[in-house]
């Protein structure tokens, strides 16, 4: 079986927005807490760059962002619902794989928000797939970029992916999210070893590096 695409990419970023607000919305002083997935962050600096990195993707689509002196929770959450409608409609008109970047970014960091606030990863998200697939890409040009055996990807869920050239040396196997989250740079070297491998997993660690993602060197979240 191989994983595909369940939506096109931009419907999971309205669904990202308000699984933020929802995890936010009815949390009063949270805003210093850290996220150690992001560990120079707290969830106020989380919120930040998930609005600016908005702002950014909606001028690139021909848009203003509207003026703004947005610091506080409930400011930013209402400053990146304003934006991101605007964006969605533009997504929406251009089509294919627009904004899949910027919606991987997205709901990565509402794992590592509901990582930080100790709830766990939702059941299903429209996210989900299209983000899975940005990073099983990302990870594939790292495994090609340096020369190594191709690996095959297999969720215990039955989902498989191939990444790098040519026949598979080995399989890594694991539950669906830890795989994200493996591919997301959230997992320390000492816990992608400890994962289903089908043959020693020291060639393809360097891999993990690749893009804007580093291994954490103590264990992710």
């Amino acid at each position: 079986m191989t994983a595909s695409r369940l939506a096109p990419d931009f419907v999971g970023y309205p669904e990202v927005r308000r699984g933020v607000r929802a995890l936010l919305g009815s949390r009063a002083g949270v805003h210093r807490r850290p996220v150690p997935a992001c560990p120079e962050w707290t969830v106020a600096d989380l919120l930040g760059h998930l609005t600016a990195i908005a702002e950014r993707v909606l001028e690139r689509h021909g848009g203003t962002p509207p003026d703004s002196t947005a610091s506080t929770i409930p400011e930013l959450l209402d400053r990146w619902d304003d934006i991101g409608e605007d964006l969605d409609r533009r997504l929406a008109e251009a089509g294919g794989r627009t904004g899949e970047i910027m919606v991987m970014d997205a709901y990565t960091h509402e794992l590592d928000l509901r990582a930080a606030l100790g709830m766990p990863p939702p059941v299903e998200h429209a996210a989900w797939a299209p983000s899975f697939e940005v990073l099983v890409r990302g990870f594939s040009g790292s495994v090609a970029g340096r020369g190594l055996p191709a690996l095959r990807l297999r969720t215990t869920g039955g989902s498989e992916w191939q990444v790098g050239a040519g026949r598979p040396a080995a399989t890594l196997t694991a539950p669906a999210h830890e795989l994200y989250r493996a591919l997301a740079g959230r997992r320390s070297p000492e816990q992608l070893v400890a994962l289903e491998w089908s043959a020693a997993p020291g060639p393809w660690l360097p891999a993990f590096s690749w893009g804007p993602f580093t291994p954490p060197r103590s264990p992710g979240m």
